[in-house]
Order: C-alpha cells, then sequence, then structure tokens
C-alpha cells in the first residue's frame, strides 16, 4: 500500500509538465496567429506596423484610423476580394444589408466595456460578423465561476486577464479585424480617453456607478450606448442617447437604493441569460453602425427567460431639463473627471469589494480561528446560519441550525428550544454568507434577549479562506 508519496510527487511532475507545454502552445498560437493576421490583413507593400496588428491599449486612433484600413476586407477601390466575399457572403445576400451595411460595419469602431456575461456574446458577434475596429475593456481576471455564462473565455484561461483571454478569442475567429485590449477598469480619470476613439459604445458592466458614468461619458462625447443588464432570470436592453432617446440619467436622475441594486454575484443568474442580451446589444451596435433597420430608442426591451416573453415598453425621450444631456447642462469633462460615482450610488464599481455593514461591538462578534476554537475545545454552543434555504443547500457547516434572516422574528421559539436542547450556558453563534446579514440577525437577537448571541467576522466566505481551503465557496 506504500508510494503514495511517490505518486504524489509524479503527479506534480506531470502537472509541471502539462503547464508548460500549455504556455509554450499558447505562445506558439499566438505566434501563428501573427503572421497569419499579417500575411491575410496586409496588401502589397504595407507593413506589419502600418496594418496594426496586435494591437495594445491605446493604439486605436478612433474611428478615421480605423476607417483607413484596408486590412478588414475591402480594397482601395471599395470592392470585396474573393475571400471576403465569401466570408460575409451571408450578409451580402441580404438586400437590406448588402454591401453596404458590410462595407459600414467595416469602417466602424466599437467599444465593448465589460468581457462577462454580456460582453462575451457582443465581442465574438462584432468580431465575426467584421467589425472594422473592436476595443475590450475590463481589469477583471478570469475566474472558474465566469465560465458558465462567459462563453469568450476557455478553462486554459483561468487566472489571466479577460481581455486578453477575449481578444484572442476575437483573432481566432477572425483575423481580419482590428482587435485594441484596454487592460484595466474603466474609471472617470481615463473613460474620456478610451471612449474618444470609438464611435459607438456598449456598456455589458454589471453594476450602478459604472452605468452612470458610462453614460456621461458618452453624453460629453456625443456617442451612442448600447445598455444592456441581466440578473437572474431576467434582463432588459435599450439605446441611450441616440437619435432623440434619453441618457441615462434622464431616467434616472438619482440612483436607487442600494437594496435595489443586486449583482448576479449576489442574487444569481442563469449562464444563458445574459447571453441572450449580449447578442441583442451587439444586433443594436451594428444596427446603429451600419444605418440598417431601426434601434431601441426611446425604447426598451424586457426578456423573462422562464415565461419565453419579450416586451417592448416605450420610455421618454431625452429630458430637456436633465442635468448633463439636456440644453441648459453644464457638466464638463473636468466635472467628469472629479466626480466621485461610488458616492454618487453609494456601491461600489467592483464586486470584489462588497460593502460590508458594522453594526455590533467587537464584543458582539468572533472570528472564524475563534469559532474553530470554540469547536475544537468542545464548547456548548449553536450554530444558527440566517442564509436563504436555497444558500443552505449549496453548503453549509455542520451541525448548524438554518433560519433565514427574513423568518428569524417568527421563529424565535424554534431558537429559543433548540438552545436549551444544548444547554443552559450555551453560546449562540450566527452565521451567513459574507457577515453582513449575521450583523442583522445578532442586533435583533439582542433586542429579543438572546444576549449570548456573536456572529462571525466574514461568515462563510472568511471560513473558506482563513479556516477550511476545501469548503465550497460560492
Amino acid at each position: 500500500m506504500g508510494g503514495g508519496g511517490g505518486g504524489g510527487g509524479r503527479r506534480e511532475a506531470i502537472e509541471r509538465e502539462l503547464k508548460k507545454l500549455r504556455a509554450e502552445r499558447e505562445d506558439l498560437d499566438g505566434r501563428i496567429r501573427l503572421l497569419e493576421s499579417q500575411l491575410e490583413a496586409t496588401p502589397a507593400g504595407v507593413s506589419g506596423a502600418a496594418a496594426g496588428i496586435g494591437v495594445e491599449d491605446g493604439a486605436c486612433g478612433g474611428s478615421v484610423a480605423c476607417q483607413s484600413r484596408v486590412s478588414n476586407g475591402f480594397k482601395l477601390d471599395g470592392g470585396l476580394p474573393a475571400d471576403m466575399v465569401y466570408r460575409y457572403s451571408r450578409h451580402l445576400l441580404l438586400p437590406d444589408f448588402g454591401v453596404e451595411g458590410q462595407r459600414k460595419l467595416s469602417q466602424s469602431s466599437i467599444l465593448v466595456v465589460g468581457a462577462g456575461g454580456l460582453g462575451s456574446p457582443v465581442a465574438l458577434y462584432l468580431a465575426a460578423c467584421g467589425v472594422g475596429c473592436l476595443g475590450i475593456v475590463d481589469g477583471d481576471d478570469v475566474e472558474l465561476n465566469n465560465l458558465h455564462r462567459q462563453i469568450i473565455h476557455k478553462e486554459a484561461y483561468v487566472g489571466q486577464s479577460k481581455v486578453k483571454s477575449a481578444a484572442d478569442a476575437c483573432r481566432e475567429i477572425n483575423s481580419s479585424i482590428k482587435v485594441v485590449e484596454h487592460h484595466h477598469t474603466l474609471k472617470p480619470c481615463n473613460a474620456l480617453e478610451v471612449v474618444r476613439k470609438y464611435d459607438i459604445v456598449v456598456d455589458a458592466t454589471d453594476n450602478l456607478p459604472t452605468r452612470y458614468m458610462i453614460s456621461d461619458c458618452c453624453v460629453l462625447l456625443s456617442k451612442p450606448l448600447v445598455s444592456g443588464a441581466a440578473l437572474g432570470l431576467e434582463g432588459q436592453l435599450t439605446v441611450y442617447h441616440h437619435n432623440g432617446s434619453p441618457c441615462y440619467r434622464c431616467l434616472f436622475p438619482s440612483p436607487p437604493p442600494v437594496a435595489a441594486c443586486q449583482r448576479c454575484s449576489d442574487s444569481g443568474v442563469l449562464g444563458v441569460v445574459p447571453g441572450v442580451i449580449g447578442c441583442l446589444q451587439a444586433l443594436e451596435a451594428i444596427k446603429i453602425a451600419t444605418g440598417v433597420g431601426e434601434p431601441l430608442c426611446g425604447r426598451m426591451l424586457l426578456f423573462d427567460a422562464l415565461s419565453a416573453r419579450v416586451r417592448i415598453v416605450k420610455i421618454r425621450g431625452s429630458s430637456p431639463d436633465c442635468t448633463h444631456c439636456g440644453k441648459n447642462s453644464v457638466f464638463t469633462e473636468q466635472d467628469f473627471q472629479k466626480f466621485d460615482y461610488e458616492n454618487f450610488t453609494q456601491s461600489p464599481m467592483s464586486d470584489k469589494a462588497a460593502p460590508s455593514v458594522n453594526l455590533l461591538p467587537e464584543s458582539a462578534r468572533i472570528t472564524c480561528r475563534d469559532y474553530k476554537k470554540l469547536v475544537d475545545n468542545g464548547e456548548p454552543h449553536l450554530l444558527l446560519d440566517v442564509r436563504p434555504a436555497h444558500h443552505f443547500q449549496i453548503a453549509s457547516i455542520s451541525p448548524s441550525l438554518n433560519i433565514p434572516l427574513s423568518m428569524l422574528e417568527e421563529k424565535l421559539s424554534t431558537l429559543e428550544t433548540s438552545l436549551k436542547e444544548t444547554g443552559e450556558a450555551s453560546t449562540l453563534v450566527v452565521l451567513c454568507r459574507r457577515g453582513n446579514d449575521s450583523q442583522r440577525a445578532v442586533k435583533l437577537l439582542h433586542e429579543k434577549g438572546f444576549a449570548s448571541a456573536k456572529d462571525i467576522i466574514g461568515g462563510l466566505q472568511a471560513w473558506g479562506q482563513d479556516v477550511d481551503p476545501h469548503f465550497p465557496v460560492y
């Protein structure tokens, strides 16, 4: 039965070799794609540098530069070479789109803000359809829990930049287009510089402060904005600041309460829902770029995945009294760069900085490590988990009693009975996902006479980080 250690060492050696080979393969694939795109995209007499291959942040000179490019298939005389006719033949066969639609798309530059669930299908379809210049901006890395919805990324890219992953995927689909990588989060200090270079902006983000920021930026620079959102089993889509349509502030001059602004990291999302909305965002961007069809200006599309219903509702036009896009607006680029969008919305731009509450004194709180010592010492206690029941089914610390926070007040008698069963001197320890609801629960319990109640700081997330690295954090 021996040899376990040797087997483990061999496995580690194999994993190291696989990692090395994958890195070599990735480097080789990148060099192959570079050479192929240079060969296909560069006309006779044009250098690789002039063709703009392998573009990094800031290298896209804007719509004029993108319009001057011929590497996406159109000749200088306006015709299409045989391989491009074949590539886009299904577009060219459409009487309402045709050669002129394809030409306009190839001369357009579109910025996709966010390479996540919405941005994945947007970027893939814009690349495949032949947009002239595609910009992708995102400051995050690929994580395993992204992959069920962010279809542009692969397992091999986990831990790497989302922008790099997305750009590589787009170049693999269409090496004749220009892809510009912006490896950072869009913020007031850099947004004007980035957005200014593009004709159309697609908001594929998932947080309130960024929505306000992108809308304000597009108003200042007179850019149409294709905005989408997806949460749970629902999604929505509209076009802001185009053909008389309102900006985001026209509809929402004041931000909604923080409690009403959930993210998929809090409430979940069925993977295909942002895919549906993202495809529609790509469609709206193409319609705006080519002048084909009727964009969703002054209208909002609402999608209900469970009932398979799509509704289009009318929204009011641009407000003349809007503080940002109204005729009397005095909001300037300098004002924009100084504006604190996180403070304005009372919510963070990144879900990595989820807001935490601070409702209890230190004496009413313990760390995960403190709780682990309590368990190891066999001290009598009752662990109360106040997460919703469907969260409790995902993962839990055993043994624990699950009473959701929303039901706690009406279940106090159940809690009291369970606490007595553990012993008169028992401590009541309260747990949730991240340590916010547990504080609210302890505050309520103290008011109801449960003086021994303490909450675990950081909840299950901290437990997985500090005590049990194998605990399934979600």
